[in-house]
């Protein structure tokens, strides 16, 4: 059983071993003053401190942001000068401990450093003063009286001058490192330790030089998560030429610290953002080269020379500067950056007003949107301020935030009238029968608005009620956009399609024939309106590559990115008829030669060819006929001859066998002769046959290479 009573004299302390971190010269607060959150999941976040002088500004960032901080870390001093920005490495401790005689579980107590550091020299002071060189510490326990348990107490040897001495560690009131290095060596692994408390973060110094009073202000952008814009659009009755629009930005602070009365500007837009480990250590890989010695040497040996052709050298080399300036052609870049901060704003004599207007902000940030009135029923937001840039829309919020870490808020950035025409939004994709309810939203303030998600709300007699969500892509200032929200089933659409293809025209030329046909597509869309009300219906046909839209005129479409748009409008229990015609060519090459006669027949015969082709064709198909004529008089002769091979190699079988003055010899040898004679006038005509052939073939292919139609 172990007592935990410990003598007075156990609470002394090292002196000069276990110190406080000195305060840094100068330090001030670096207050979060300023957020700007970016679509691009990124976030600005700004700080202000009060300096007198030189200072040292300590300012404390997650480990995961330090990469981004190191990236975009700026320095605003109007009358001052930025100095260095300091940091700890990524591995500080374990950098700090390989330099040092002892290791960091050292400092886990007084008794581990004493242990750690044999043969230093120390100096301890109590009820007597021992000085020499330290050899161990050895725990001993001694046990209490009366049952009382056991103390566990450190004696220390010294060697000092007079020979080896002890005292035990928890009696004397001060032990001490007479090495001034040594002192400092432990001071130093001390001060990384406290600097490095929390692992998970680290703290920057950033060094201000100049003299007075002054505003020092310190941003850097990290990342953040991404802000979401929030609609809500009230919709009036069918015949209203406006709707009432409020917008919202919900917004987390996930950044790790309390936001108290920050000014809060959220960005729309699509900026470049990326990551580089500029917080990790890299070395550049050096190939090592070996020694040099000096070894037998061994000449190759000659095979041999050739005369150098220098003409056909420079022809080479002129092949390989053209490939070269090819490549260097190929070769490109490019690279964008995103600006958050410009100048600085004047602002009103209230003391908050003061502040933001005192802020970093660009022009394009400072101009209010004034917002319509909204209608009674409808509580009114403070918008907040926008303007839109080149590439980005900004909001600037008013009134000062406070979020704690870890929190969400929803902060208002819109509260207008905007022009909405009800439409029914024909998708076959979405509903082949009905079209959707839709509203055409025209942006006519004079900033876009940024995508997000819309509720949509209806009111009437009865007040309001919620009719749909839907869904807002990025809206520029000026632009129009067509958001969906329901299924509109009073209306009725029926949709048919047919296709056809013709040939539009054709031509010869070097024995090809070219023909283009002209593929037809034709869709037929049936529109029934509502018995008791008017529709005005939007249908969206698919675009195709290669196709180009003949009905309707196509000044009366829109396009979209894959969609033709076609509007229509239709009376209370009216029907309509919409015919969308597309149409494409398409080109097939035919060679011409060495084509069968029925071939030239079809397409002689196909009236939707022109009269030229259709004759130069027929003509094809009369020599062909010639030639076709030949090639079978020629297959006939070649039949007739391998019979009256076949007779004789028979005949000749049996005079082999029969006796020669037979009758049957003879009259085997007078068939013969006859077979003979019928021979030689086969052979006669097919070399007549073969040259008609021949040229009536000579004939057609020159008829067909000749013509140019």
């Amino acid at each position: 059983m172990s007592n935990r009573w410990k003598p007075k004299a156990a609470g002394v302390v090292l002196a000069a071993v276990f110190l406080a971190v000195p305060a840094l010269a100068g330090a001030q607060e670096l207050e979060l003053r300023r957020v700007m959150l970016s679509a691009g999941g990124v976030g600005y976040f700004e700080y202000e401190a009060q300096v007198d002088g030189d200072a040292t500004l300590p300012l404390s960032v997650r480990l995961g942001q330090v990469d981004d901080v190191l990236k975009s870390i700026v320095v605003y001093d109007d009358t001052g000068a930025a100095g260095a920005i300091r940091l700890p490495g990524r591995e500080p401790l374990s950098q700090i401990f390989r330099d040092l005689p002892f290791g960091p579980e050292a400092l886990l107590s007084p008794v581990m450093l004493l242990n750690s550091l044999p043969g230093a020299e120390i100096r301890a002071t109590g009820q007597r003063q021992i000085e020499g060189r330290l050899v161990r510490v050895v725990p001993e326990e001694t046990s209490l009286p009366g049952m009382g348990g056991t103390l566990t107490r450190n004696r220390v040897s010294v060697m000092t001058v007079e020979g080896l001495q002890t005292f035990i560690f928890e009696e004397a009131e001060s032990v001490v490192f007479t090495d001034p290095e040594l002192r400092a060596q432990i001071d130093s692994a001390l001060a990384a330790i406290s600097a490095h408390r929390t692992r998970e973060r680290r703290t920057l110094q950033v060094v201000s030089r100049g003299k007075g009073k002054r505003s020092v202000r310190v941003g850097y952008v990290v990342a953040a998560p991404l802000w979401k814009a929030s609609y809500r659009l009230t919709l009036a009755d069918r015949a209203a030429e406006k709707a009432r629009l409020q917008g919202w930005a919900v917004i987390e602070n996930m950044s790790g610290q309390d936001w108290k009365d920050v000014e809060l500007t959220i960005v729309s837009g699509n900026p470049v953002t990326f990551r580089q480990a500029l917080y990790s250590a890299y070395y550049v890989h050096r190939p090592e080269v070996p020694v040099e010695v000096l070894g037998r040497v061994m000449p190759r040996a000659d095979t041999g020379a050739v005369t150098l052709d220098l003409d056909e050298l420079a022809a080479a080399n002129q092949g390989y500067e053209e490939e070269f300036r090819k490549a260097q052609r190929a070769i490109g870049g490019q690279g964008a950056m995103m600006g958050l901060y410009g100048e600085r704003a004047e602002g009103d004599a209230a003391m908050r007003a003061k502040r933001m207007a005192e802020a970093p902000m660009s022009s394009d940030m400072m101009v209010a949107a004034e917002a319509a009135p909204a209608p009674p029923s409808q509580a009114r937001l403070v918008a907040a301020a926008s303007k839109e840039a080149a590439t980005q829309v900004t909001f600037r919020i008013p009134n000062a935030v406070s979020v704690t870490s870890g929190q969400s808020v929803m902060v208002p950035i819109i509260d207008r009238d905007i022009p909405g025409e009800r439409v029914g939004l024909y998708q076959q994709s979405a509903h082949d029968r009905h079209p959707l309810a839709a509203v055409r939203l025209a942006n006519d303030g004079e900033t876009g608005l940024p995508a997000g998600v819309i509720t949509l709300y209806e009111t009437g007699a009865g007040g309001a009620s919620f009719v749909g969500d839907a869904q807002l892509s990025t809206l520029p200032s000026g632009d129009e956009r067509l958001v969906s929200f329901a299924l509109d089933q009073k209306t009725l659409i029926d949709r048919e399609v047919e296709s056809k293809q013709a040939i539009a025209k054709g031509r010869i030329v070097r024995g090809v024939m070219e023909l283009t046909y002209e593929v037809e597509q034709t869709t037929v869309y049936r529109i029934k309106a509502p018995a008791r009300e008017g529709r005005e219906v939007l249908i969206e046909h698919p675009r195709q590559q290669g196709w180009k839209i003949v009905k309707p005129d196509p000044k009366d479409v829109e396009l979209t990115d894959d969609q033709y748009r076609i509007r229509r409008k239709i009376e209370a229990g009216k029907q309509a008829k919409v015919t969308v015609q597309l149409t494409m060519p398409r080109v097939q090459t035919v060679a011409l030669t060495g084509q069968a006669k029925d071939f030239y027949l079809a397409y002689a015969g196909n009236g939707e060819l022109n009269d030229r082709l259709r004759q130069a064709l027929r003509k094809m198909a009369q020599l062909r006929d010639v030639v076709d004529t030949h090639q079978r008089r020629l297959q006939e002769l070649e039949n007739e001859r391998n019979l009256i091979h076949q007779e004789q190699q028979r005949i000749r079988d049996n005079l082999g066998r029969i006796p020669r003055d037979s009758d049957l010899h003879k009259r085997y040898l007078k068939k013969l002769n006859v077979q003979e004679d019928n021979l030689e006038t086969i052979l006669a005509e097919t070399e007549e046959t073969r040259e008609a052939f021949n040229a009536a073939n000579t004939a057609l292919g020159d008829y067909i290479r000749g013509l140019d139609i």
